[in-house]
């Protein structure tokens, strides 16, 4: 059982003649010597132990700050992500409207062109019928007459000419 600091100091050696017993202050000396030497290694021991656990811990802080670091960038680099990809949309959007607007105008343009074509042909077509019936009318008008069934009025018509 090792030397506790309160032993040391409650050592009493016994009396010889020339004073203290030398055997037991060696003895006593060697078990000093000894518990003193068990906890100098343990000492060392201890503090190359905690001298690692120490380089551990900077390592694993190391590392925790890298991946502190790596999130805050990640983080970072999501959000850039997220406001690109909404200016993209909006851009997108703003086209699309931009293209629908230009086609419903050129829609608008093409119906109205196609409706004022329409109107045209209408009126071409009436305006043809009218004469298509005109004529019709002085065809018919011509057919009605029965001079024409008369050979006289032919040959006097032809030596006037």
């Amino acid at each position: 059982m090792p030397l506790t600091p309160i032993d040391i100091q409650n050592k009493e050696f016994s009396r010889s003649i020339r004073g203290v017993s030398p055997a037991e202050v060696d003895e006593f000396l060697n078990r000093i010597a000894k518990d003193f030497e068990e906890l100098i290694k343990d000492n060392i021991t201890t503090k190359e132990q905690v001298s690692q656990l120490k380089e551990k811990l900077g390592h694993y802080q190391k590392l925790e700050q890298t991946l502190h670091n790596a999130i805050i960038v990640a983080q970072e680099t999501s959000e850039e992500v997220k406001r690109n990809a909404s200016k993209e949309a909006d851009l997108i959007r703003r086209e699309a409207e931009k293209d629908a607007s230009r086609i419903l105008d050129e829609s608008r343009y093409k119906a109205s062109r196609i409706l004022s074509e329409h109107e045209e042909v209408y009126k071409q077509a009436q305006i043809y019928k009218m004469r298509f019936r005109s004529l019709v009318e002085a065809q018919l008008a011509a057919l009605e007459m029965e001079d024409w069934l008369s050979p006289q009025d032919e040959t006097e018509a032809r030596r006037g000419a």
